[in-house]
């Protein structure tokens, strides 16, 4: 059995860890009142992850191009090849859209975001009325589509281990 790379196994898990925190916290904020000890603190901090996110999502990008990836399984019919696929690259667009709108949510004020503190992320584009709204909405339901798309994605891997009995989800473990 051809496994993963090491490196792109972790940049698999830790992102998926990452993508399941900042959708709990997203949705705990989304319940805070002004008055909450938390109101502050959980938005900086999903903030910072989230830029921390889009950073290890581009290393992703590099490794996935730049390590040989084992080949398919010959088990898998052709139509399932391309579904899974097509499945990676959603959840890679999904995830662009996620960065996209929670960047133009962060800096709709037109002040830059901070990065843990060490640093300020600038304010680049203020691109349209009602920004904060508008991205708002996409992050959302970017959101939610990441998080069904994610979970189809882990019922295939067990699917693969549970039914098929094949080794699909060993190579990425």
């Amino acid at each position: 059995m051809q496994k993963y790379a090491i490196s792109v196994r972790i940049l698999h898990w830790v992102t998926g860890l990452m993508v399941i925190g900042l959708f709990a916290v997203g949705l705990w904020m989304r319940n805070l009142s002004y008055y909450d000890s938390l109101y502050q603190v959980l938005p900086f901090w999903h903030k910072s992850v989230g830029f921390l996110l889009v950073l290890l999502v581009l290393l992703r990008l590099v490794v996935r191009f730049s390590t040989q990836r084992p080949a398919a399984l010959s088990s898998h019919p052709p139509w399932e090849r391309v579904l899974a696929s097509a499945t990676v690259w959603l959840l890679y667009g999904l995830l662009f859209v996620m960065f996209i709108s929670g960047y133009l949510i962060a800096t709709a004020d037109d002040r830059p975001a901070p990065f843990f503190g060490w640093f300020d992320v600038p304010v680049l584009i203020n691109a349209f009325a009602n920004q904060e709204d508008v991205a708002g909405l996409w992050h959302e339901y970017a959101g939610w589509a990441l998080i069904g798309l994610s979970g189809l994605h882990a019922l295939a891997a067990l699917k693969h281990h549970f039914l098929d009995k094949d080794v699909t989800l060993k190579r990425m473990l």
